[in-house]
């Protein structure tokens, strides 16, 4: 970390990240069109979030361990998410979050139709950064209107990698 910078919660860095980009992804989708715009915006995330696995794992370590102590733990600070482990050994880590805080921050700020780009679109990203013999399984998000965020990362096997 940079001398006289002080690390704050996922939470509130997204909170200022909505304010600084919303206003300017809305803008840019009014000018140039929403769907081109939006897959400009979500790609360009993706590489910053890829980027970042990448950092987390070159200063904490790769692996299913790491990710749970280091980056899990850090996503969920001041209780973020409301979560039920459902899997948890040394080749998966499920579980599903029944309520979060992301979600709930966009929609309050006005920018629910794009918490996923947001967020919710760089988790695979990161993870690609930070362990690649890792991959994540989702299938739903509250973000997107789903019951449920349902997380497995999971060791790939011999024939995934």
């Amino acid at each position: 970390m940079r001398e006289n910078f002080k690390e704050i919660p996922l939470l509130q860095q997204r909170e200022i990240e909505i304010k600084a980009i919303g206003p300017l992804l809305r803008a840019f989708c009014r000018e140039f069109g929403e769907e081109r715009v939006r897959d400009v915006a979500r790609r360009a995330l993706q590489e910053i979030s890829r980027e970042l696995g990448a950092k987390s794992s070159a200063g904490f370590g790769g692996g299913l361990e790491s990710l749970k102590k280091n980056c899990v733990e850090k996503w969920n600070e001041g209780g973020a998410l409301k979560s039920t482990v459902k899997e948890d050994d040394e080749k998966c880590f499920a579980f599903d979050v029944s309520e979060c805080a992301f979600a709930k921050l966009y929609s309050e700020l006005g920018y629910g139709d794009i918490g996923a780009i947001v967020s919710c679109d760089r988790d695979a990203s990161f993870l690609e950064g930070f362990d690649s013999s890792l991959k994540l399984e989702r299938t739903e998000t509250l973000m997107e209107g789903g019951k449920r965020c349902d997380f497995c990362y999971r060791v790939k096997k011999e024939d995934e990698k």
